[in-house]
């Protein structure tokens, strides 16, 4: 975080004015671009992308509550060419134990989790589909682009931010392709990194946005993309499951989502506060395949694709404040998901039509790189809010009480929010956060993983190999470790490297070199899920962003 009016290296760059510079084409950053261009067309808006292309970097379930497309594009059923082809039809909720599941009853759950009317859908897809709405509009979206710091006034207002250097050799020397990044200034700025994104860190810290609440909580969400037979497709089945093969302290579930042209989504999360270093949430996926009551449906088919997210999951007492001098968050970078739900898009949609209402306003008003604070106010008492508020226990008491007994509490709790507008539990608190949930490994004993067949299960590197994920490996590594010495002593030594099973990617490993051991970095390998900066066990490792363009290609996660 640099100040635009003493920063030598902020002057030596070329540098483009907009009216509203957004960082990130998700679902939040596109919806607030398309806004802005709706209210007042003669706004310059402009959309920076760190994927290659749009959709690259976006990985979801999904199935998608249209109620903020709805808000934002009323007339979208009617046009030809809209993401949104498969409606749900049917919903399963599964209890897994280790040999077999029991179906909950539909009318035994709360009315939010009700999924009809709802739509399957590859959210990438769904970014692109935006993409072209907002380029019709006048929105600029510049795709390959990383922003890599954020710019202030000497008042320490934001006014912009830098995209990333390219052609820097791994000695951090300029190479004979470099290409000095560009500053884009605004009055304002969005932020819609996703998760955990890099310059949201850098503005809760400087801003103090996360002040007065609880920690911000994270699971890590895996995904495979089949084709499977035709007889063992149903076209609009969402089956949600928990439990197996987790134990039931440690939280997660999985999901089977069937799309259009026989295509099946299947994803596992694992909730990132769990407390055994040896457990390995890709090879917790890769077990609750073989399940009997999931096996089935991929017998004969084929794997597409593969991806790894971290999903925000603290929920309505975690969001951090939203608005700061010169811009706000959105979407993920704010922590809109719903939980239960396992929903966030449609509320990145909503947040992403808030901050632009706001922004334009000031604007207009003739303002620029000020607060807008009706944001922030705002967005408790408007859907978002309500969303989030009815669910607001549900994690927490998992957390506190196991799967059994915390869902549940949890069910109980959205019960009586959804018919007397209270909570028995009031608002329950998180605790510790993620990194400082993990135990030391002599608490706990390894688990033995079953080997990979190459047919249901797999290995992280031929899932890798799927994702379309690509570096330039001659650049500085974008995993900064900011203390090796501290990653051998502590994350080693104690907590028996839980960095080479928590990635699902095979970044990391603890390699014996003669009597040395070291710690390798294959930061080619990275999916850019953001896992390492959540849960290392002394926030030693911080993720920023490689050369734009560069990591997974998604096509239809």
């Amino acid at each position: 975080m640099s100040d635009q009016h003493g920063s030598a290296e902020a002057i030596d760059r070329e540098s483009m004015e907009f009216d509203v510079v957004i960082v990130g084409a998700g679902p939040a950053g596109l919806s607030a671009a398309i806004r802005l261009k709706q209210v007042n067309p003669d706004l310059t808006v402009v959309v920076l992308e760190k994927g290659a292309e749009v959709g690259a970097h976006i990985l979801s379930g999904a199935v998608v509550d249209p109620v903020g497309i709805d808000a934002l594009l009323p007339g979208w059923r009617e046009e030809e060419g809209h993401p949104f082809k498969t409606e749900v039809t049917d919903d399963h909720f599964l209890l897994l134990g280790p040999a077999g599941s029991i179906r909950l009853p539909n009318f035994a759950m709360p009315k939010l989790l009700n999924n009809h009317g709802n739509y399957i859908v590859s959210l990438g897809n769904v970014c692109r589909w935006l993409a072209t709405k907002a380029e019709e509009l006048g929105v600029e979206i510049y795709p390959g682009f990383a922003a890599s710091e954020v710019l202030c006034n000497e008042d320490g207002a934001v006014i912009g931010v830098v995209t990333g250097d390219m052609g820097i050799e791994k000695d951090g020397e300029p190479g004979p392709n470099f290409t000095r990044g560009m500053a884009l200034l605004g009055k304002y700025t969005l932020i819609g990194e996703g998760v955990r994104g890099s310059l949201a860190k850098q503005l809760i810290a400087k801003f103090d946005l996360s002040s007065d609440r609880e920690p911000q909580k994270f699971g890590i969400g895996i995904k495979e993309l089949w084709q499977v037979r035709p007889q063992n497709h149903k076209p609009g089945l969402v089956q949600h499951s928990f439990g197996w093969p987790l134990d039931m302290k440690t939280g997660g579930g999985s999901f089977l989502y069937h799309l259009e042209d026989n295509q099946v989504a299947v994803g596992f999360v694992v909730h990132l506060n769990y407390k055994n270093p040896y457990l390995y949430p890709f090879e917790e996926f890769q077990r609750f395949k073989t399940h009997p009551a999931i096996r089935d449906t991929f017998e004969g088919g084929k794997r597409l694709s593969y991806g790894a997210r971290a999903i925000t999951e603290g929920g309505y007492q975690s969001v951090p404040k939203l608005t700061f001098p010169g811009g706000a968050l959105i979407g993920c970078s704010a922590g809109f998901v719903n939980v239960p739900r396992i929903k966030g898009s449609h509320n990145a949609v909503l947040s992403g039509i808030l901050a632009a209402d706001k922004l334009a306003e000031a604007i207009a008003a003739g303002r620029a790189n000020d607060e807008v604070t009706d944001i922030e106010t705002e967005w408790r008492d408007g859907p978002i809010g309500q969303d989030l508020k009815k669910v607001r226990n549900v994690k927490p008491l998992w957390s506190k009480f196991g799967t059994i007994l915390g869902i549940g509490l949890g069910g109980l709790d959205m019960w009586t929010n959804e018919l007397f507008g209270f909570s028995l539990f009031g608002t329950q608190k998180h605790g510790r956060t993620d990194a400082a949930s993990l135990e030391p490994a002599a608490q706990h004993k390894p688990i033995n993983y079953p080997k990979p067949d190459g047919v249901l299960t797999f290995d992280r590197l031929s899932s890798v190999f799927l994702s379309n994920t690509n570096h330039e490996e001659n650049q500085p590594v974008h995993l900064k470790v900011k203390d090796m010495e501290l990653q051998k002593r502590s994350e080693h030594d104690i907590y028996a490297g839980p960095s080479t099973r928590y990635c699902p990617a095979g970044v990391y490993e603890w390699r014996e070199q003669g009597n040395d051991e070291g710690f390798v970095i294959n930061a080619q390998n990275c999916v850019h899920c953001k896992t390492c900066d959540i849960k290392d066990p002394n926030q030693n490792i911080n993720w920023v962003p490689p050369q734009g363009g560069e990591g997974p290609v998604y096509g239809n996660l």
